[in-house]
C-alpha cells in the first residue's frame, strides 16, 4: 500500500465489497423464491423461527451492505471520510446482528441456515472494520504501516 493509500483502495475491501453484494443477491433470491417455498410447509413452530431469522439475516445484510455503499463513495470521493464517520453511516443494529437465536436453529431450511451462518461472518468482519477505522478504540498509527496492522488485525479474528 502507498502512504496515501486507503483501506477503500485495498483488494481486500473489493472482495469484500463484492462477497457482500452477491450475498445480498443471493439472500434476496432465496427469500423471494425457493425461501418461500420451504417456509410454507414448516411446522408452526419452525415457521415462527424461519420468520425471525430470516428478518435478522437480512437486517445483517442490509447494514453490511450499507457500510460498504458508504466506504465506496467516500472511495469513489462521492463523501467525505469525516462524514462516513458519524454514526448515522456507521455499522448499526449490532444488538439484533451480534445477537444469536435462542433456539435451536436445526429445524430451519439448511440454505437458510447457511446465509444465517455467512451473513454472520461478514457482518462481523466488517464490525471489527467499523470499529478499527472509525471506532473509539486505538488510533492506528499513520501510514501504510498503520493501515497494514489495521487490517491485519481487523481480519485475524
Amino acid at each position: 500500500m502507498q502512504e496515501n493509500e486507503s483501506f477503500t483502495d485495498t483488494v481486500m475491501f473489493d472482495r469484500t465489497f463484492d462477497e457482500g453484494m452477491a450475498l445480498v443477491e443471493e439472500t434476496a433470491r432465496y427469500l423471494d423464491g425457493k425461501g418461500r417455498e420451504e417456509a410454507r410447509v414448516l411446522p408452526r413452530k419452525a415457521a415462527m423461527l424461519y420468520a425471525g431469522e430470516s428478518m435478522r439475516v437480512t437486517t445483517r445484510l442490509m447494514q453490511a451492505a450499507s457500510w460498504l455503499l458508504v466506504q465506496r463513495a467516500v472511495r469513489d470521493g462521492d463523501m467525505e471520510r469525516d462524514d462516513a464517520m458519524n454514526d448515522r453511516y456507521r455499522l448499526g443494529s449490532r444488538e439484533i446482528c451480534l445477537g444469536s437465536c435462542a433456539e435451536d436453529t436445526d429445524p430451519l431450511p439448511r440454505e437458510l441456515r447457511d446465509l444465517l451462518v455467512r451473513s454472520d461472518s461478514l457482518y462481523r468482519r466488517i464490525a471489527r472494520l467499523d470499529d478499527i477505522l472509525f471506532g473509539e478504540g486505538e488510533v492506528p498509527s499513520a501510514g501504510a504501516r498503520g493501515q497494514l496492522d489495521t487490517l491485519a488485525q481487523a481480519f485475524s479474528q
